[in-house]
């Protein structure tokens, strides 16, 4: 059985492809989001052949995605090129399969539930997931294992984005940290505000976030947090103290759990109306 996952987002698409449940490779590609159903079948075919794989030996597709005009295109992309009905996660879907206790449910990205679902069949609640992304989402899973919101707040490269598109004079600049908090120069002043200064908002949520969720939970119970992302892999990750475990692919292994109990459903459905 082969599944495709794919985490639609405003500025990557994270794919993964699964063999019998496990997740075996990842790729990253740059969201186009008036991408063609063509385009995007030559872009998987591309990356599937890497690996020696093909398109048309996939079983199934599982779409989380904050995008909609990419869903409808590899909705289309899956219907006709490869012949599979995809699986799109939101929360109607995840009925039954992951409790969300949020005002609105039908609100809640396709991501941060995958992000939730994953956290808890992997390390149980209480726990909080920080996605480094486009924005920077924080989802919190209470001790019950249910998803009960969170925070939202600027990605780091959309932060800089918005600094120097604003400011004629201030140049692109790389992100890393610079070798000291006060800047000397424009580029290391800039990488001082936006490194520094998004080490800071991260660190201030997270201990706000878990300082609430610690309350709301038994008194022996322990938070644990995950980072994932497209942003783990930078250095400056280590100075944000009180994360547990760095886990990449974590959006697409939950993808990947929200597809598995969509077809035992489906599959427990069947054997009920066979009797």
């Amino acid at each position: 059985m082969k599944l495709l996952a794919a985490d639609i987002g405003n500025t990557n698409v994270t794919i993964g492809l699964f063999e019998d449940d496990r997740l075996t490779r990842s790729w990253r590609v740059i969201t186009r989001a008036n991408a063609t159903a063509d385009e995007v079948a030559a872009m998987l075919t591309g990356l599937l052949a890497l690996d020696a794989h093909r398109l048309d030996e996939l079983d199934a597709i599982a779409i989380a995605s904050v995008v909609p005009p990419l869903t409808e295109t590899w909705e289309r992309l899956a219907t006709e090129r490869i012949g599979v009905d995809p699986a799109i996660l939101d929360a109607s879907t995840l009925e039954d399969i992951l409790e969300i206790r949020i005002d609105r449910a039908s609100e809640a990205g396709a991501d941060r539930l995958a992000n939730a679902l994953a956290a808890r069949i992997e390390f149980g609640g209480p726990a909080i997931v920080i996605d480094l992304g486009t924005s920077t989402n924080f989802d919190l899973v209470d001790a019950d294992g249910a998803y009960i919101g969170g925070a939202i707040a600027p990605g780091m490269g959309l932060s800089l984005e918005a600094l120097v598109g604003r400011a004629s004079k201030l140049p692109r600049i790389e992100l890393r940290r610079p070798p000291s908090a006060i800047g000397t120069n424009t580029v290391h002043a800039m990488q001082s505000g936006a490194v520094l200064g998004y080490i800071g908002l991260v660190s201030g949520l997270l201990t706000a976030l878990r300082t609430e969720l610690a309350e709301r939970s038994p008194a022996d119970s322990r938070v644990t947090v995950i980072a994932t992302g497209g942003y783990t892999h930078q250095p400056w990750l280590r100075e944000v103290s009180g994360i547990d475990a760095v886990e990449p692919d974590l959006t697409l292994r939950g993808i990947g759990y929200a597809w598995s109990a969509l077809r035992d459903r489906e599959r427990t459905s069947a054997r009920t109306a066979d009797r």
